[in-house]
């Protein structure tokens, strides 16, 4: 990406003051883009992680709302598009709340979906005409190995991951003749808070072939090309970044 077109770029990470939504941040700053950081309510990691991105040179600002929530997200694409379109939209928020179906209760199921699927709407429904005419842009949507293959406890998880896939290849055909793209990365086990409590090291060897969990700054590598002009032709893919485990 030549970094003085990229720097009139500006991305919104949802979810960007986690581990793999910072990391991230940092991968789309470091290759001059604007980038805004949103929390759902912790506004505090958000601006950590500006604060991290303007102390390494870039440009960022933070945001918080919940995605899940229709007028609230509105309002806050309304306010940021008062200062311009925003080209490049990283899907990236998502919740875990794990049962087994038979014991799963409607909140359980429906707050997953409306955090990712719903999400996912709220959030980039408002951006893309403006998007559209600047014809150029590019929407990455984070979901999971288990969308892929399926996982035990995770049916809420991996309905509203794989709808993403769908959703994506849908888009991509929509916008493709404005020069936007639509792709979808699924990681597998990636080190960070959530992977760590879950599972142990054996495990991770015995379920990924690569015999190690992968780190948020390997998917933000491909999170950083998906959205540089050199991957201008790969459009309304699912692209695994998991060891080979699927």
């Amino acid at each position: 990406m030549d970094r003085h077109d990229a720097f009139r770029r500006r991305a919104l990470v949802t979810g960007g003051s986690g581990d793999l939504g910072g990391a991230i941040c940092r991968r789309l700053a470091a290759d001059g883009v604007q980038v805004i950081v949103h929390a759902n309510a912790n506004r505090a990691r958000a601006e950590a992680v500006v604060a991290d991105i303007v102390g390494q040179g870039g440009n960022a600002q933070a945001t918080t709302f919940d995605v899940a929530d229709g007028d609230a997200a509105r309002s806050a694409m309304e306010a940021l598009l008062a200062d311009g379109p925003i080209q490049i939209v990283i899907n990236n928020a998502g919740i875990h709340d794990d049962a087994p179906m038979a014991g799963m209760s409607q909140a359980q199921w429906k707050r997953v979906i409306d955090v990712s699927l719903h999400g996912f709407f709220h959030v980039t429904q408002p951006l893309l005409l403006p998007m559209a005419r600047t014809r150029w842009g590019r929407i990455v949507s984070v979901s999971s190995v288990a969308a892929v293959l399926g996982n035990r406890g995770q049916v809420n998880y991996a309905a509203a991951k794989s709808a993403l896939h769908g959703a994506t290849k849908s888009l991509a055909r929509e916008m493709a003749s404005r020069g936007i793209t639509a792709n979808v990365v699924a990681p597998g086990v990636i080190a960070g808070q959530m992977a760590d409590a879950t599972f142990t090291a054996e495990q991770v060897k015995q379920l990924v072939p690569a015999a190690r969990a992968g780190t948020p700054q390997e998917v933000a590598a491909l999170v950083g090309f998906l959205c540089s002009d050199a991957a201008a032709y790969i459009n309304g893919q699912v692209i695994g970044i998991d060891g080979g485990m699927s």
